[in-house]
Parts: structure tokens; C-alpha cells; sequence
């Protein structure tokens, strides 16, 4: 893995509406549902209060109030959008459960809202996430589905974007409490950071910095086992330069270059690289019709500005040293070369 850290973002992602194909095929797969309220429903808020941690430190959400005689039917709203995504509609819970706190963010580019929903019985509760709907980032919740080790769990209804809470540390967090634990094999970070820098890479998600992906810790019987998941997925598909969707040419993730190239040499990266494009070629195959209808449903669609389409496909081009990329005209386009070039004949060829 080479160490630079050049990715920036040169300014805020455009967003692109969900074409009639598109609909078409997320309503044929099970994510496209009428929910009883909407995004910018609750835009509507009178006020709000900044929200801060266990610390005392200012987490950049707000915490929103809502006037008194609507109150009561966005949360009940807001309960059902949770019996949807946790439990497929079923409405048995819903009488004890309560939403204690709904948040919004506006720094980034989906501006979300993040709504806590408490379990009466128990105080046990759980994260929903509702944002506008963006093309790119559905495209991308949906290859995080089909091609990492992962399952996603979302929902569309025209503008409105549901999405569950994906568990985890985030990675800033994980660098400043966790990364020196003595009971951690700092080996095993470096195997992790090394495949989700390849799965990143092949299916073209941008924007892996720190804060955008959490570690998933787990004690197996002998040792403590590390999986990276990407929580963010704006940038899908979507800016021009190769570099940036190589989570290791980010200045946020020097430390896990290091530990790479502190604790791994070539022809184990090789390896750890090598075993990563062999589970995408098996996601792949195993998804290859449904991939099929996804292709399909966006291949025309705007996803990225001209410029970017045209860039990236030169730097492919120049990397990999196929002139297929000149040839395209749509990210989608892009993205399936470069699944072809990077999971199945270079899997091949190494």
C-alpha cells in the first residue's frame, strides 16, 4: 500500500433525484414502501438545542422540537417507519415503544435526521436514519448489500430515505480509544484495513475517511476479531479522481497505512488482497441477476457530472491500462468495468 494523503473534497456533492427505473427496481426488491411521513415533513421544526455527548463535547447535531399539535403525530409517524424497517410492518410493539429524541444534522450532504426510538419495558433502544433521497447513495446502500459481507437495511418512498443505524465504532473514535489496546493485534487491523481498502476500490465508494466507516469488534474464542464496515455512502460512484476511492491515500487513515506497513509485507498484502476479490467474484456470481436488474435500472441515470465520469474513466483507463473505460458514458458504465477488470480478470490474472 503506498502512503500519500492528497483526497479532498473540492465542494458539496450534487443530489440526484431516483429515476422511473430506478423506482421500478427498488419497488421489484422489496425497498420501495409508503410511509406516512416524509422528509421534508420534518424540516418543520421550531427550534432546536445542540446536542452534546457523554463528555460534554458538541456532536454537530441538534436536537429539534416540533410545535405541540404535531408532536404526537410524527412520533407515532416515526414509530411505524421503525415497525417497517425492524420488523416489516408488524405493529404488535408499537404500543410501548416512545420516540425520546429526534436530531438533525446539517453538516454533510444528506443533512439527516437521526430519530432515537426507546423500548418502554426495557429502555432498550435504537437508531433510525431519514434523509433525502439521493440516487448515488441508494446505488450504494444497494452494491454495500450485494457485494460486501454485510447486510443493509433500508428503505424509499419518493424523496424520503429510511435508513437503519449500522453499529459500530466509528473509526476516529476507534484511533484515539481503542487502536493501543494491549488485548488488540494491531496485525489483525492491518488484515481488515487492507480488504476494506480493496472492497472499497472495486466497487467505486468514495470518502472512506475515518469518521465515515466504524469497526465491528467481536471476541472469538482465542482472539478479537476486527471487521470494517462503511456507514456513508454520499460518494458513491460519484467523484473523478481514482485516488479517492482508496480509503489509504486519506490523511484520517495514516495510522492504519502505517500499521500496514509496519506489521504486513508485499506478498501478504498481496494475499489479503487477492482473498478480498475472491469473496467479491463470489458475490458476484451469486447475485449476478439481480446485479443484472441494477445495472439495468441505472445505467443511463445521472449519477455524477460529466466531468467526473470522463475523469475517472481516464484514470482508470491509465491504471489499469484498458482503454474500455474511454468508452463510457455513465458511472454505471464505469462501475462495471471496473468490477470486471478488478474482481474477475485480475483475480485471475494474480
Amino acid at each position: 500500500m503506498m502512503e500519500g494523503y492528497h483526497n479532498y473534497i473540492s465542494r458539496k456533492k450534487n443530489v440526484y433525484a431516483v429515476s422511473k427505473s430506478f423506482k421500478k427496481y427498488l419497488k421489484r426488491y422489496g425497498r420501495e414502501i409508503q410511509l406516512p411521513i416524509s422528509y421534508d415533513s420534518l424540516r418543520y421544526f421550531q427550534g432546536a438545542m445542540p446536542c452534546y455527548n457523554k463528555n460534554g463535547e458538541d456532536t454537530l447535531w441538534e436536537t429539534v422540537f416540533y410545535h405541540q399539535s404535531l408532536t404526537r403525530e410524527i412520533h407515532q409517524s416515526l414509530i411505524r417507519i421503525y415497525s417497517f424497517i425492524k420488523a416489516a410492518g408488524a405493529n404488535q410493539a408499537e404500543d410501548h415503544l416512545h420516540v425520546e429524541r429526534i436530531d438533525f444534522c446539517v453538516f454533510g450532504n444528506s443533512q439527516p435526521f437521526r430519530v432515537k426510538v426507546v423500548n418502554n419495558y426495557n429502555d432498550v433502544y435504537s437508531y433510525l436514519y431519514i434523509k433525502k433521497a439521493d440516487a448515488s447513495r441508494i446505488l450504494g446502500l444497494e452494491l454495500e448489500h450485494l457485494l460486501s459481507p454485510y447486510y443493509i437495511n433500508y428503505l424509499v418512498d419518493n424523496d424520503t430515505l429510511i435508513e437503519e443505524h449500522i453499529a459500530g465504532v466509528p473509526g476516529d473514535m476507534f484511533i484515539n480509544e481503542f487502536l493501543h489496546r494491549p488485548d488488540f493485534n494491531p496485525i489483525r487491523i492491518a488484515k481488515e484495513f487492507v480488504k476494506f481498502n480493496e472492497r472499497c476500490f472495486a466497487r467505486l465508494l468514495g470518502d472512506m475517511r475515518s469518521y465515515n466507516f466504524v469497526f465491528d469488534i467481536t471476541q472469538d474464542f482465542d482472539d478479537v476479531q476486527f471487521c470494517i464496515r462503511a456507514i456513508d455512502f454520499d460518494q458513491q460512484s460519484y467523484e473523478g479522481r481514482k485516488n479517492f476511492y482508496l480509503p489509504q491515500f486519506f490523511k484520517e487513515n495514516r495510522v492504519f497505512v502505517q500499521l500496514v506497513q509496519q506489521h504486513l509485507n508485499a506478498e501478504v498484502i498481496e494475499q489479503y488482497r487477492q482473498e478480498e476479490r475472491a469473496q467479491l467474484f463470489k458475490r458476484i456470481k451469486s447475485q449476478r441477476h439481480r446485479l443484472g436488474d441494477l445495472k439495468a435500472s441505472v445505467d443511463t441515470d445521472e449519477l455524477a457530472p460529466p466531468e467526473k465520469i470522463k475523469q475517472l474513466s481516464q484514470e482508470l483507463a491509465a491504471y489499469f491500462g484498458n482503454d474500455k473505460f474511454l468508452q463510457c458514458h455513465s458511472m454505471a458504465e464505469v462501475l462495471r468495468i471496473q468490477l470486471r477488470e478488478l474482481v474477475v480478470t485480475h483475480l485471475y490474472k494474480s
